[in-house]
């Protein structure tokens, strides 16, 4: 009897509550008592280094970008053109490459606009992957595991650092087509799943389904209430329940969704000499320049780690058969990623987002079975880190003279996790959790911070 009477009069006290207050003062009086009653989930965790990033965006290139046709410039392969190696020949770059920056570093033809902020840039040419298959190598890119699928680096960062608003998610997916593993690549596997990343399909409703079907806004937080205080009255005979936990945590991640990612994803009202950067017009909801400047959008709103896969596991930068496929892929990608640096450093954003790009192995200096294309190659490729501490200007190590060993500073997938988690403030070995017995880590018993790439 008497629990019955608490309830009713909780019910009571929550609807006294949506009658009197709405819109922005609702959502001020939900972050006060999330923050009375120990927060959100996915509220901001402290760091355990000084980190400079506060935000993490990765551009992943499927399908294995040539190192050598786009940043690494080696004039040995256009001089031995035609030279038998092992098997094969060196095969020359059809591509021409020029001087950038003050740095007067060489960038090709196929990415103009990277190259005319190239002194932002800091080069990693001695990246190397255990695989050479698409599959385990992209895994291994976002997972650290060549063979088993584990937790991604999103959901690792989300883990430790929480998001920055919790009415959004902390890790957003831009996948207009999937990639090769596809959820895989974004999963948080025993991480708790609101780690998990949020997947965008760029279109008309990114993500469908946003809209609620409830017509009164005072009706929809009365029943987002009443529900709410039946799951803390379930989970509390349940505290251990780490599914139940993920579930509710979802569920307001969702309701979150219907009120802020519209507008966020609405970028009808952007300026002219924005749009013309990213080189998207009005009504524009698809192309990749539209996903980076949603990118931005997303970041100013509290979103912590934003991926974006530029195609999917066909008909992507895997040129067997010739390297000219190189030229539309390039056009698509370089200037929405260039603006999107751009933009943020003009915001004031720059200095403390952490811009990434890779791809799952670069491509052979020599030909393939057809010798117009390049095969796999992940012995050495070049990835890179745009702001959020990094150094700009700066190109770590280095390859031989054709671009196939690598031949000073070499970086694996455990020292790339490393480094991203140390300019996001996070120390690998301390961002652990336990499973199934043990303690699991992105970097798993490796990796190491070169010094030199931290600013």
């Amino acid at each position: 009897m008497s629990g019955g009477f608490h309830k009713r009069r909780k019910f009571l006290q929550r609807t006294a509550m949506g009658a009197a207050i709405g819109g922005s003062a609702l959502r001020s009086q939900l972050s006060l008592a999330a923050g009375v009653n120990n927060g959100h989930p996915l509220a901001p965790r402290k760091t355990h280094l000084p980190g400079k990033a506060k935000r993490l965006v990765v551009f992943f290139m499927t399908g294995g970008i040539s190192h050598v046709d786009t940043f690494d410039h080696k004039p040995k392969i256009n001089r031995d053109a035609g030279k038998k190696f092992g098997k094969s020949r060196i095969k020359a770059s059809q591509f021409a490459f020029q001087e950038y920056g003050q740095t007067g570093r060489m960038v090709s033809e196929l990415l103009p606009h990277c190259g005319s902020i190239i002194d932002e840039f800091c080069l990693i040419h001695s990246m190397s992957n255990k695989s050479g298959g698409h599959s385990a190598a992209t895994l291994g890119m976002h997972t650290g595991s060549i063979t088993i699928p584990l937790p991604s680096i999103g959901s690792w960062v989300s883990h430790g650092l929480g998001t920055l608003n919790t009415n959004l998610p902390s890790f957003v997916v831009f996948a207009e087509k999937e990639p090769y593993n596809a959820y895989q690549c974004w999963d948080s596997n025993f991480l708790p799943g609101f780690h998990t990343g949020v997947r965008v399909v760029p279109g008309e409703q990114p993500i469908p389904h946003l809209h609620s079907k409830v017509k009164s806004l005072k009706r929809q937080e009365l029943e987002r209430m009443m529900l709410q205080d039946l799951n803390e009255d379930h989970l509390k005979l349940h505290p251990n329940d780490v599914k139940l936990k993920t579930r509710m945590t979802n569920f307001d991640t969702a309701y979150g969704l219907m009120k802020e990612a519209p507008e966020a994803f609405d970028t009808s009202r952007e300026l002219d000499s924005t749009l013309k950067l990213y080189g998207v017009d009005r009504e524009d909801r698809k192309s990749f320049g539209w996903q980076c400047l949603a990118t931005r959008r997303l970041l100013e709103r509290g979103v912590r780690v934003v991926e974006l896969f530029d195609i999917g596991s066909n008909r992507n930068w895997d040129a067997h058969g010739d390297m000219e496929t190189h030229r539309p892929l390039a056009r698509k990608l370089d200037q929405p990623m260039a603006a999107l640096i751009k933009d943020l450093k003009l915001r004031g954003m720059l200095e403390d987002t952490l811009i990434v790009g890779c791809s799952e192995f670069g491509r052979t200096p020599w030909e393939d079975r057809n010798p117009k294309g390049r095969g796999h190659h992940s012995a050495v490729f070049t990835t890179f880190f745009v702001g959020g501490g990094s150094k700009a200007g700066l190109s770590y190590g280095a390859s031989d003279d054709i671009g196939a060993k690598i031949a000073e500073d070499g970086m694996e997938i455990h020292d790339f996790h490393a480094t991203i988690l140390h300019l996001m403030g996070l120390d690998h070995t301390e961002l652990t959790y336990r499973y199934s017995g043990r303690d699991f880590r992105l970097t798993d018993v490796h990796g190491h911070v070169p010094a030199a790439l931290v600013s």
